[in-house]
């Protein structure tokens, strides 16, 4: 734009280009446009530099959630994103005290992050229900359907995508694990959060296909807090369970210690579907490699900021699990694990 302009006011006085320079017209109207131009080029600059902002939601303690912050750092980082220089990552846990959640999404709602990340669904629905505009990705999640967060897994039709854990095959798996390193597998204890958590349904009704096939008689236990957990083994054992199966969730999961002391105490072999059980001391876990997931929300947060919209981006499923087994908590109850059962785990804890 500036040649132009100089190659109109040359071209109007050919003769005494610098009379045409020195008229204040012109200099007025060449001072403008270098303003203008200058003020695009700063800009630019400025949007090239624009450090992303992204929030993220958790009813885990930073302790308990390490392992899965560290990979989702790890997706980022692997999209070319550095925390401090090109992102700012706003993190907020709700330490295991869930009624915090509400408050804690209306705080990162207020921040006017970009996109929010969740994990599980009690904290995507706080998200959910604090905004309609900003994008949610889910990290995980049980049923995003059945739950009300998306219209269909192949579009999700609203400001919400990400990751489930949907895949019906996991019951069945950890029914079989323990017909295997249980000899004459008949009754099963399952611990749970009650009927009206969100997903807790569909998990349910995964393990009760399995055990039809098993030959399996079931036994449900709700758990909605650390009090419940005796009383639900108390429970199991007068109904006389030969083990106990796990259901994931927020409150099991965070007490996978207590109800490892419990299983003990009744030298009971229990599976869990999280890696959380069996590090806080469980015998066995099978499930979705929720690490994993993490890592891959970080590929819908990186398509988010670059223009893509929520609706759009298909929920994907998991591709990868876990098998991880106690050496130490068999020995506790007594338990030897099969050579054939040993050489399936992914990872061994002796």
């Amino acid at each position: 734009m500036i040649k132009r302009l100089l190659n109109q006011f040359l071209v109007s006085s050919p003769d005494n280009p610098k009379s045409a320079i020195q008229n204040p017209k012109w200099v007025g109207i060449v001072t403008l446009i270098i303003a203008f131009e200058m003020c695009g080029a700063v800009a630019t600059a400025q949007q090239s530099t624009k450090i992303a902002r992204i929030g993220y939601l958790t009813g885990a303690t930073p302790v308990g959630q390490e392992a899965r912050v560290e990979a989702f750092r790890q997706g980022l980082r692997e999209l070319g994103y550095v925390e401090g220089k090109n992102i700012v990552v706003e993190y907020r846990y709700a330490e295991e005290k869930l009624d915090r959640l509400p408050a804690l999404a209306a705080e990162l709602v207020r921040l006017k992050v970009d996109v929010i990340v969740t994990g599980g669904s009690l904290n995507t629905r706080a998200v959910k229900e604090a905004t309609n505009t900003i994008p949610i990705v889910m990290a995980q999640d049980s049923d995003p359907v059945a739950n009300g967060f998306v219209a269909s897994l192949a579009r999700p039709g609203g400001n919400i995508t990400g990751l489930a854990t949907l895949a019906p095959e996991i019951g069945g798996k950890q029914l079989e694990i323990l017909t295997e390193i249980v000899p004459k597998l008949s009754r099963v204890a399952v611990l749970g959060a009650p009927s009206t958590t969100p997903g807790i349904i569909q998990q349910r009704r995964e393990i009760e296909l399995a055990a039809g096939a098993f030959k399996v008689q079931l036994q449900f236990l709700d758990v909605g807090g650390p009090k419940d957990i005796e009383t639900a083994f108390r429970a199991a054992s007068k109904g006389r369970a030969d083990a106990v199966l796990v259901l994931r969730g927020s409150v099991l999961g965070a007490q996978g210690k207590h109800i490892s002391e419990f299983a003990v105490k009744g030298r009971l072999p229990a599976i869990y579907g999280t890696r959380q059980g069996v590090e806080a001391g469980g015998l066995m876990s099978y499930g979705v490699n929720f690490t994993d997931l993490e890592r891959r929300a970080a590929t819908y947060v990186d398509k988010i900021l670059k223009g893509a919209k929520p609706a759009d981006l298909p929920v994907e499923q998991p591709t990868k699990f876990e098998f991880i087994i106690n050496l130490k908590a068999a020995k506790q109850i007594g338990l030897t694990i099969p050579p054939n059962v040993l050489a399936r785990a992914d990872r061994v804890i002796k």
